[in-house]
């Protein structure tokens, strides 16, 4: 069994709940899903857009659940002798539990957000802190309304460091979260045109994003991309929340976290860094420009927490793409291997540039083609078949041989494609898909990417159902 994480009775005084039923002294962890849910946790009935968690209390008690979190109204439709918390409002608890959690967090905690890298930036942060004490960071993107304080709720009284994914697509969305986390060091990865359909424009992005400034703890520190064109307006919104250290990143002369030569490779990449007056040099286990950029804000906001520098660059060599960004797989052929680069967690312009050029870099064989796969870039605004023409340039640029599109946006790049480099178009992921995989040879390298609507991730399904390999390796770069 796993050790304790919260009393029932901390639980109860947090949450403002009434007991019910035999409820145990302790849970070893919480969920919101009775189909992954553990003996031993805690089941809370989140009540979503699709579904209601109080019809799923009886299958996560059979399950093994120690009790379930419900609300009042709904609670006489269980069994007397039922372990159960009854509240108000049951996301509202989860709110009062993560609100507790940090207040009785001793360590350093980060918050992170950004229009692109939140994850992967999150999830490096996770892979070197770990290496010097206990770490609690979010699961996967929990970087909403109930995935922040779920991730909240669930960190280790113990940690010593915790870090904590925000996201948004509206205005007004970060701030209550950040409020919730108040973290020592906020970063920012960049600010991009994403989720245009609702702002003006980038910069009432980046005041969205500066929304992380709002919860910063009182002589915390700001962790901003120098290079990016919304670096001075997100300076001044730090400063007007009273955040008067400010450290930067990127390849600017001027940048605390400084880039100072990298060596791009198909699978890592070698840096070549100053970290806040110190040099380092430094394998990155994932490969990509745009990843040797993070890894400097990484490396200063693991200093900023008080982790060793050194220790901190040496575990950089071990990370690994997440699902969706950027993992790759060999696909069996009967005369050799393909090499597929999944990128179909999700995309905006910049996220689709930037694996553009990790295809780009990527090793083919004698015979081989680099091809990117590409559907719609969603939420974009008016200005979407503009961003989707725009793309041809990084095709361009990246020696991208065969480019196939679906989506009616991705026709605006498909237009602007020259003949040569022209795959197939298909109006959806279903119709591209048998291109596709009926196009793969052995040497090609090929990338998919979409936003989740688009669907792309059957594409990468199909090719690995039908070439079931490994994963892929530069033995080059090792």
């Amino acid at each position: 069994m796993n050790a304790p994480l919260w009393t029932s009775k901390a639980m109860i005084e947090a949450m403002r709940a009434a007991r019910q039923g035999a409820v145990p002294d302790v849970v070893t962890g919480l969920s919101i899903d009775s189909r992954t849910i553990l003996p031993g946790e805690a089941y809370f009935a989140i009540r979503g857009d699709v579904h209601d968690g109080h019809d799923f209390v009886d299958a996560a008690l059979k399950a093994g659940a120690a009790l379930a979190v419900v609300e009042s109204a709904q609670a006489a439709k269980f069994a007397l002798h039922a372990p159960l918390l009854v509240v108000d409002d049951v996301l509202e608890g989860l709110r009062d539990l993560a609100r507790a959690a940090r207040a009785r967090l001793p360590g350093q905690v980060i918050a992170v957000t950004g229009s692109v890298g939140k994850t992967s930036t999150k999830e490096a942060l996770r892979s070197v802190l770990s290496a010097q004490g206990t770490t609690h960071a979010s699961v996967a993107s929990f970087n909403n309304h109930w995935g922040v304080p779920l991730s909240l709720a669930r960190c280790p009284a113990e940690a010593r460091f915790a870090i904590f994914e925000i996201g948004m697509n509206h205005a007004g969305e970060i701030e209550p979260l950040v409020k919730m986390v108040r973290p020592h060091l906020a970063l920012i990865t960049t600010v991009e045109p994403v989720h245009l359909e609702f702002f003006s424009g980038i910069e009432a992005i980046a005041d969205a994003k500066a929304e992380i400034f709002a919860g910063v703890e009182p002589g915390g520190a700001a962790v901003l991309n120098r290079d990016n064109s919304q670096f001075a307006r997100l300076v001044q919104r730090a400063r007007e929340r009273g955040i008067s250290r400010v450290i930067s990143f990127g390849a600017d002369d001027k940048a605390d976290a400084r880039l100072l030569d990298v060596s791009l490779h198909a699978t890592c990449s070698a840096v070549h860094a100053n970290i806040l007056s110190h040099d380092v040099t430094y394998k990155l286990g994932v490969p990509g420009r745009h990843m040797a950029m993070n890894s400097l804000a990484v490396l200063a906001a693991s200093s900023l927490a008080g982790a060793d520098l050194a220790l901190a660059a040496l575990s950089l060599s071990n990370l690994a793409p997440a699902a969706g960004r950027g993992v790759r797989r060999a696909l069996e052929l009967g005369n050799g291997e393909a090499t597929l680069i999944d990128e179909s967690y999700n995309a905006n312009p910049a996220s689709m540039a930037a694996a553009l050029n990790v295809v780009g870099q990527a090793d083919v064989g004698a015979q081989g083609r680099r091809i990117a796969v590409l559907g719609d870039m969603l939420e974009l605004g008016p200005t979407a078949p503009e961003l989707h023409r725009g793309l041809a340039e990084a095709v361009k640029a990246n020696r991208i041989d065969l480019v196939y599109c679906c989506g009616p946006l991705m026709r605006n790049l498909w237009e602007a494609l020259s003949p040569a480099k022209r795959g197939y178009y298909a109006e959806d992921s279903a119709s591209l898909e048998p291109q596709v995989v009926a196009a793969i040879r052995a040497g090609d390298a090929i990338m998919i990417k979409g936003s989740l609507g688009s669907k792309m991730k059957t594409i990468v399904n199909a090719l690995e159902k039908r070439f079931s390999g490994g994963s892929a390796r530069d033995d080059a770069a090792e």
